[in-house]
């Protein structure tokens, strides 16, 4: 199971969206960061540009807390409020999120690390897409 230590750092991403809802292909571009707060806990930075179809580039971002259990990671939104968890190894899903009307899964692959993947898939009346983030040093 990876740990808190080798999180740390920035990584660079990718990540393809496929908005099936929208009828349009996305790539977002940029990195993350994971900055120490506390002894058991991550800030989880991202920040980059994403683009969908032909449209405008635009900068975007998001921070989660990343909470390290003894047998899992437990990720939060910048609030604090729960958002979902996971175990850091191999192959896991984890935790399902419901937003409303619309449901959230997520898949990691942690096989080549220190390559990884997380890989959303997204439903409901609002919303409807597949998104795939690959992470490298």
């Amino acid at each position: 199971m990876q740990t808190r230590a080798d999180f740390l750092g920035v990584w660079q991403l990718n990540r393809h969206i496929d908005d099936r809802h929208g009828h349009q292909q996305g790539l977002f571009q940029g990195r993350a960061i994971f900055h120490e707060n506390g002894p058991d806990q991550l800030d989880y930075i991202e920040e980059g540009q994403i683009q969908f179809g032909s449209g405008p580039v635009l900068t975007a971002n998001r921070r989660y807390q990343w909470h390290f259990m003894d047998t899992h990671i437990e990720v939060r939104f910048e609030n604090g409020d729960a958002f979902h968890s996971f175990v850091a190894a191999g192959q896991a899903d984890g935790t399902e999120h419901p937003c409303g009307d619309d449901h959230y899964t997520v898949r990691y692959d942690f096989k080549n690390w220190p390559q990884w993947q997380a890989t959303w898939q997204v439903t409901g009346p609002r919303k409807d897409y597949t998104s795939i983030t690959q992470y490298r040093r």
